[in-house]
């Protein structure tokens, strides 16, 4: 998702919860009462996963354009960049790339920052991010955020999944987008419709799930833990060029001979 862009802040118990985060993420992966080789995982996964690697190798799918990592200001201060990617990230949710990109370069026209957005009135920015998706719940949503991360944490943003999740319009994708982008830390697997709608087609989950979160727990038990922060730029821009949600392009697919799903799709 390119290179991180920040170091780590002076957040109270910071190590403390990152130390109970990842033995929450890491519990049941063996502790001497069962055999690692026990372990399930997915038929062939290896295999699917490096022809999904040779398919996109051209990084041309609208997220390697104009994804999150590409919206934010490469030159502002690493505080400021921070809370741009957030911003891209609350933007993005149910909204196609070129819509949120578009969104962001209107509002870093305007000169983006934490000050700039809460001296800025709802129809202002309204205006401006409109036709994000969801876009007037998505304007009360940024201003509340916004005042949080000005009032609790001096204008940068957590550096936690467990705070990132607390602020308004934040739900799990985007904390674990935000701790890879923001802060080039893997806490978790960010899983969207994509990644959710394809790990369930190569059943890379144990049994169907019902929700992105239900796929986020499911791939972390199994997948290995380097492949994490890979896996969401792969499956997303799988998902926009081949892996369609309607009308797979299965024929094109270089995993039609291995894919569960492709014969009934």
């Amino acid at each position: 998702m390119g290179q991180g862009i920040g170091g780590t802040p002076g957040i109270p118990r910071q190590s403390r919860r990152r130390k109970s985060l990842a033995i929450a993420y890491e519990a049941g992966q063996g502790d001497g009462a069962e055999p690692r080789r026990a372990r399930w995982e997915p038929r062939d996964w290896r295999e699917q996963l490096e022809r999904i690697r040779e398919m996109r190798r051209s990084r041309d799918a609208p997220v390697d354009e104009m994804g999150v990592h590409k919206c934010y200001d490469s030159n502002a201060p690493p505080q400021v960049m921070r809370y741009q990617v957030l911003l891209a990230l609350m933007l993005s949710s149910q909204t196609k790339d070129q819509v949120t990109s578009a969104a962001m370069l209107r509002l870093r026209r305007r000169g983006l920052t934490v000050d700039s957005v809460l001296q800025m009135d709802d129809d202002t920015l309204g205006q401006i991010i409109y036709p994000v998706g969801f876009w007037r719940n998505k304007v009360k949503y940024i201003k509340q955020t916004t005042a949080i991360l000005k009032q609790k944490y001096g204008g940068d943003i957590p550096s936690t999944v467990e705070e990132l999740v607390q602020l308004p319009g934040v739900g799990p994708k985007m904390a674990h987008l935000a701790m890879h982008i923001a802060w080039d830390s893997v806490a978790g697997i960010a899983v969207d419709t994509h990644v959710h709608r394809i790990s369930n087609r190569l059943k890379w989950v144990k049994k169907e799930t019902k929700n992105p979160e239900a796929t986020r727990v499911a791939l972390e038990e199994w997948l290995p833990r380097d492949l994490w922060k890979e896996i969401n730029w792969l499956l997303v821009g799988f998902g926009q060029q081949t892996c369609l949600p309607v009308n797979p392009r299965c024929s094109q697919c270089l995993n039609q001979d291995l894919c569960p799903a492709a014969k009934r799709l």
